[in-house]
């Protein structure tokens, strides 16, 4: 496998990362009408923010593609008038740097629903760094604090891992993918784990 980032590859991803930053647009609002509910609802569908660097690492698979695709993500919801402004950008940067993070801790070499969940949760745990240096989350009973986080971990790994997955997994079998990157028998092999 090429490791390098070809020019196709960048377009590629910047193409999907645009596609996700309209989603990421879209979705603001089902997250503030499913915020009133309480118990932290809301952070069981936070993981659509990071969707865009596993999906696009699934299908293009090279060093740098995860953190590419989610600033230019976040860049693509702030164009289209994020009501965050441009705090999103920051997210992106850090939720695509620690999703990066993962892949590059298994050198790029495991496509497998595991290590994209642990991606998802790689950027999580960067959104929450962020979260908390804005100040709120640090005020939350150890119980909220908990329920809070839980949640977004586990709207993460169910939406940015496990959805991510099988969408690249669906996308495969149409052959979409091949004309990004040729399927190996050893790719289809890798999403049947």
């Amino acid at each position: 496998m090429n490791k390098g980032l070809k020019l196709t590859d960048i377009l590629v991803t910047i193409v999907i990362a645009i596609g996700f930053g309209i989603v990421y647009k879209l979705w603001g609002p089902l997250y503030y009408f499913v915020k009133p509910f309480g118990l932290h609802l809301d952070q069981l569908i936070y993981g659509m923010w990071f969707m865009a660097a596993t999906v696009a690492y699934l299908i293009i698979r090279k060093a740098g593609v995860a953190f590419l695709a989610e600033v230019a993500a976040a860049s693509g919801e702030f164009l289209v008038g994020s009501e965050w402004g441009l705090e999103v950008l920051l997210f992106g940067v850090v939720q695509g740097l620690f999703a990066e993070l993962v892949f590059m801790a298994f050198r790029y070499k495991r496509f497998d629903i595991a290590v994209v969940s642990l991606a998802a949760v790689g950027s999580a745990v960067g959104s929450i760094i962020m979260d908390y240096y804005k100040g709120y989350i640090g005020d939350l009973a150890l119980w909220n604090l908990s329920l809070f986080l839980g949640f977004r971990i586990i709207g993460s790994i169910l939406i940015a891992g496990v959805a991510a997955y099988y969408l690249v997994k669906a996308l495969e079998k149409t052959g979409v993918t091949n004309l990004v990157r040729p399927a190996s028998q050893q790719d289809y092999d890798a999403l049947d784990q």
